[in-house]
Protein backbone atom coordinates (compact mmCIF):
# COMPACT_ATOMS: atom_id res chain seq x y z
CA UNK A 1 0.00 0.00 0.00
CA UNK A 2 1.57 3.70 -1.17
CA UNK A 3 2.05 6.06 1.64
CA UNK A 4 -1.23 8.09 2.65
CA UNK A 5 0.17 11.05 1.73
CA UNK A 6 1.64 9.90 -1.44
CA UNK A 7 -1.45 8.97 -2.79
CA UNK A 8 -3.55 12.16 -1.85
CA UNK A 9 -0.90 14.08 -3.80
CA UNK A 10 -1.73 11.62 -7.24
CA UNK A 11 -5.37 10.80 -7.69
CA UNK A 12 -4.70 8.13 -9.76
CA UNK A 13 -2.93 6.15 -7.47
CA UNK A 14 -5.15 6.67 -4.68
CA UNK A 15 -7.91 5.56 -6.54
CA UNK A 16 -6.49 1.93 -7.58
CA UNK A 17 -4.86 1.58 -4.17
CA UNK A 18 -8.15 1.73 -2.76
CA UNK A 19 -9.46 -0.40 -5.74
CA UNK A 20 -6.99 -3.04 -4.95
CA UNK A 21 -6.93 -2.50 -1.34
CA UNK A 22 -10.21 -3.49 -0.88
CA UNK A 23 -9.58 -7.21 -1.38
CA UNK A 24 -7.33 -9.66 -1.08
CA UNK A 25 -7.79 -10.44 -5.04
CA UNK A 26 -9.49 -8.60 -7.15
CA UNK A 27 -8.66 -10.31 -10.68
CA UNK A 28 -9.08 -13.95 -11.25
CA UNK A 29 -5.55 -14.72 -11.94
CA UNK A 30 -5.95 -16.03 -15.81
CA UNK A 31 -5.12 -14.43 -18.77
CA UNK A 32 -7.61 -12.36 -21.03
CA UNK A 33 -9.28 -14.38 -23.57
CA UNK A 34 -8.13 -12.17 -26.39
CA UNK A 35 -4.27 -12.05 -25.18
CA UNK A 36 -4.67 -16.45 -25.65
CA UNK A 37 -5.99 -16.39 -28.63
CA UNK A 38 -3.97 -13.67 -30.73
CA UNK A 39 -0.41 -14.52 -29.06
CA UNK A 40 -0.96 -18.12 -28.27
CA UNK A 41 1.01 -18.65 -32.03
CA UNK A 42 3.44 -15.69 -31.52
CA UNK A 43 7.12 -16.93 -31.46
CA UNK A 44 8.15 -15.86 -27.92
CA UNK A 45 10.20 -12.65 -27.56
CA UNK A 46 10.22 -9.36 -25.44
CA UNK A 47 6.52 -8.63 -24.07
CA UNK A 48 5.38 -5.00 -22.63
CA UNK A 49 1.75 -5.25 -20.68
CA UNK A 50 0.39 -2.30 -20.45
CA UNK A 51 -1.98 -2.07 -16.80
CA UNK A 52 -0.87 -5.30 -15.70
CA UNK A 53 -3.05 -5.54 -12.70
CA UNK A 54 -2.01 -8.65 -10.35
CA UNK A 55 -0.22 -10.22 -13.29
CA UNK A 56 -2.15 -12.70 -14.92
CA UNK A 57 -1.45 -11.71 -18.11
CA UNK A 58 2.23 -10.81 -17.71
CA UNK A 59 2.79 -14.66 -16.10
CA UNK A 60 0.61 -16.41 -18.79
CA UNK A 61 3.19 -14.60 -21.22
CA UNK A 62 5.89 -15.55 -18.93
CA UNK A 63 4.94 -19.19 -18.63
CA UNK A 64 5.24 -19.57 -22.21
CA UNK A 65 8.59 -18.42 -23.05
CA UNK A 66 8.12 -14.43 -22.85
CA UNK A 67 10.51 -12.04 -21.09
CA UNK A 68 7.74 -9.37 -19.75
CA UNK A 69 7.52 -6.37 -18.35
CA UNK A 70 4.58 -5.98 -16.66
CA UNK A 71 3.56 -2.00 -16.17
CA UNK A 72 1.20 -0.77 -13.45
CA UNK A 73 0.55 2.11 -11.30
CA UNK A 74 -0.84 0.45 -7.68
CA UNK A 75 1.94 -0.43 -5.73
CA UNK A 76 -0.66 -3.45 -3.87
CA UNK A 77 -1.38 -4.92 -7.52
CA UNK A 78 2.45 -5.14 -8.25
CA UNK A 79 3.24 -6.76 -4.82
CA UNK A 80 0.62 -9.08 -5.24
CA UNK A 81 1.79 -10.06 -9.02
CA UNK A 82 5.58 -10.40 -7.54
CA UNK A 83 4.75 -12.50 -5.37
CA UNK A 84 2.53 -15.30 -7.88
CA UNK A 85 5.44 -15.02 -10.39
CA UNK A 86 7.77 -15.71 -7.66
CA UNK A 87 5.46 -19.24 -6.49
CA UNK A 88 5.72 -20.02 -10.38
CA UNK A 89 9.83 -19.89 -10.56
CA UNK A 90 8.92 -17.17 -12.64
CA UNK A 91 11.05 -14.23 -11.31
CA UNK A 92 13.51 -13.77 -13.55
CA UNK A 93 11.34 -13.73 -16.43
CA UNK A 94 9.05 -10.75 -15.43
CA UNK A 95 10.07 -7.15 -14.69
CA UNK A 96 7.26 -5.45 -12.44
CA UNK A 97 7.29 -1.78 -13.03
CA UNK A 98 5.30 0.65 -10.97
CA UNK A 99 4.18 3.50 -13.70
CA UNK A 100 1.54 6.06 -14.49
CA UNK A 101 0.48 5.48 -17.83
CA UNK A 102 -0.67 8.36 -18.11
CA UNK A 103 2.88 10.64 -17.99
CA UNK A 104 4.96 7.69 -19.19
CA UNK A 105 7.68 8.59 -21.60
CA UNK A 106 8.97 5.34 -22.85
CA UNK A 107 13.33 5.12 -23.07
CA UNK A 108 14.90 6.13 -26.57
CA UNK A 109 15.18 2.73 -28.18
CA UNK A 110 13.60 0.34 -25.90
CA UNK A 111 11.15 -2.34 -28.22
CA UNK A 112 9.35 -5.28 -27.54
CA UNK A 113 7.88 -8.18 -30.01
CA UNK A 114 4.58 -7.25 -28.38
CA UNK A 115 2.84 -4.72 -26.56
CA UNK A 116 -0.17 -5.81 -24.92
CA UNK A 117 -2.78 -3.15 -23.65
CA UNK A 118 -5.43 -5.20 -22.30
CA UNK A 119 -9.03 -3.38 -20.90
CA UNK A 120 -6.49 -0.30 -20.24
CA UNK A 121 -9.55 1.56 -19.05
CA UNK A 122 -10.14 4.33 -16.50
CA UNK A 123 -12.73 6.02 -14.80
CA UNK A 124 -13.89 9.67 -16.68
CA UNK A 125 -12.60 11.64 -13.43
CA UNK A 126 -9.12 10.68 -14.02
CA UNK A 127 -8.67 11.83 -17.27
CA UNK A 128 -6.64 9.20 -18.31
CA UNK A 129 -5.17 9.79 -22.03
CA UNK A 130 -5.70 6.23 -23.54
CA UNK A 131 -5.71 6.99 -26.77
CA UNK A 132 -1.70 8.94 -26.02
CA UNK A 133 -0.60 5.95 -24.18
CA UNK A 134 -1.02 3.93 -27.32
CA UNK A 135 0.51 5.79 -29.53
CA UNK A 136 3.68 6.10 -27.62
CA UNK A 137 2.66 1.86 -26.81
CA UNK A 138 2.88 1.71 -30.69
CA UNK A 139 6.20 3.17 -30.70
CA UNK A 140 7.71 0.45 -28.84
CA UNK A 141 6.77 -2.27 -31.05
CA UNK A 142 9.77 -3.48 -32.92
CA UNK A 143 10.16 -4.31 -36.55
CA UNK A 144 8.09 -7.39 -37.01
CA UNK A 145 6.35 -7.20 -33.48
CA UNK A 146 3.03 -6.79 -33.11
CA UNK A 147 0.52 -4.19 -30.63
CA UNK A 148 -2.62 -5.75 -29.05
CA UNK A 149 -5.20 -3.42 -27.54
CA UNK A 150 -8.77 -5.20 -26.06
CA UNK A 151 -11.54 -3.33 -24.57
CA UNK A 152 -14.84 -3.33 -23.95
CA UNK A 153 -17.02 -2.71 -26.66
CA UNK A 154 -20.00 -2.29 -24.39
CA UNK A 155 -20.26 -2.40 -20.88
CA UNK A 156 -21.86 -5.75 -18.88
CA UNK A 157 -25.59 -5.01 -17.94
CA UNK A 158 -24.76 -5.61 -14.69
CA UNK A 159 -22.66 -2.21 -14.40
CA UNK A 160 -25.81 0.00 -15.36
CA UNK A 161 -25.99 3.08 -12.87
CA UNK A 162 -28.81 3.44 -10.66
CA UNK A 163 -27.23 6.14 -8.13
CA UNK A 164 -23.90 6.48 -6.75
CA UNK A 165 -24.40 4.28 -4.18
CA UNK A 166 -25.88 1.30 -6.01
CA UNK A 167 -23.31 1.76 -9.25
CA UNK A 168 -20.10 1.22 -6.22
CA UNK A 169 -21.57 -1.76 -4.87
CA UNK A 170 -21.72 -3.37 -8.50
CA UNK A 171 -18.62 -2.36 -9.16
CA UNK A 172 -16.96 -3.65 -6.69
CA UNK A 173 -18.73 -7.04 -7.27
CA UNK A 174 -18.08 -6.92 -10.82
CA UNK A 175 -14.34 -6.37 -10.24
CA UNK A 176 -14.06 -9.26 -8.08
CA UNK A 177 -16.18 -11.98 -10.12
CA UNK A 178 -14.78 -10.54 -13.74
CA UNK A 179 -12.55 -13.08 -15.34
CA UNK A 180 -10.83 -11.00 -17.36
CA UNK A 181 -11.85 -7.39 -17.37
CA UNK A 182 -8.48 -5.70 -16.44
CA UNK A 183 -9.55 -1.71 -15.20
CA UNK A 184 -12.62 -0.26 -13.92
CA UNK A 185 -14.85 2.07 -15.38
CA UNK A 186 -18.04 4.02 -15.68
CA UNK A 187 -20.95 4.02 -17.61
CA UNK A 188 -20.74 7.22 -19.25
CA UNK A 189 -17.27 6.75 -20.71
CA UNK A 190 -17.54 6.30 -24.79
CA UNK A 191 -16.21 2.81 -26.09
CA UNK A 192 -14.55 3.15 -29.28
CA UNK A 193 -14.55 0.04 -31.28
CA UNK A 194 -11.66 -1.38 -33.19
CA UNK A 195 -11.57 0.60 -35.95
CA UNK A 196 -11.66 3.79 -34.35
CA UNK A 197 -8.70 2.73 -31.92
CA UNK A 198 -7.12 2.33 -35.43
CA UNK A 199 -8.17 5.72 -36.43
CA UNK A 200 -6.98 7.00 -32.92
CA UNK A 201 -3.40 5.84 -33.50
CA UNK A 202 -2.72 6.99 -36.84
CA UNK A 203 -0.09 4.73 -37.74
CA UNK A 204 1.49 4.69 -40.95
CA UNK A 205 -0.28 2.04 -43.69
CA UNK A 206 3.24 1.83 -44.83
CA UNK A 207 4.53 0.52 -41.88
CA UNK A 208 1.79 -1.42 -40.07
CA UNK A 209 -0.61 -4.35 -40.88
CA UNK A 210 -3.81 -4.49 -39.59
CA UNK A 211 -4.16 -8.47 -38.46
CA UNK A 212 -7.51 -8.23 -36.62
CA UNK A 213 -10.15 -5.98 -36.17
CA UNK A 214 -13.45 -6.81 -34.95
CA UNK A 215 -15.74 -7.14 -32.38
CA UNK A 216 -15.63 -10.33 -30.16
CA UNK A 217 -18.11 -11.55 -28.15
CA UNK A 218 -17.43 -13.92 -24.65
CA UNK A 219 -19.41 -15.35 -21.84
CA UNK A 220 -19.47 -14.01 -18.67
CA UNK A 221 -21.13 -14.55 -15.38
CA UNK A 222 -21.88 -11.34 -13.52
CA UNK A 223 -21.61 -10.40 -9.90
CA UNK A 224 -24.89 -12.35 -9.06
CA UNK A 225 -24.49 -14.78 -11.32
CA UNK A 226 -26.09 -13.45 -14.14
CA UNK A 227 -25.02 -14.68 -17.38
CA UNK A 228 -24.43 -12.85 -20.48
CA UNK A 229 -22.21 -12.45 -23.93
CA UNK A 230 -20.28 -9.43 -23.53
CA UNK A 231 -18.57 -7.99 -26.73
CA UNK A 232 -15.43 -6.38 -27.06
CA UNK A 233 -13.00 -4.60 -29.19
CA UNK A 234 -10.05 -6.65 -30.66
CA UNK A 235 -7.08 -4.87 -32.81
CA UNK A 236 -4.28 -6.59 -33.38
CA UNK A 237 -1.69 -4.44 -35.41
CA UNK A 238 1.35 -5.82 -36.79
CA UNK A 239 4.21 -3.28 -37.47
CA UNK A 240 6.41 -4.40 -40.59
CA UNK A 241 10.34 -5.97 -40.38
CA UNK A 242 13.34 -4.13 -41.84
CA UNK A 243 13.96 -5.85 -45.40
Amino acid sequence: MTDSRTAAEHPPTAFWEELYGARDRIWSGRANAALIDEAGALVPGRALDLGSGEGGDSIWLAERGWTVTGMELSPTALARASTEAASRGLADRIRWVQQDLAVWQPPAGEEYELVSACFLHAPAELEFPREEVLRRAAGTVAPGGHLLVVGHAEFPRWTERRDEHDHEQEHDHEQNASDDTRHAHHDDVELPTAEQVAEFLALPASEWTTVVSEARTRHAVGPDGQEADLVDAVLLLRRSPVL
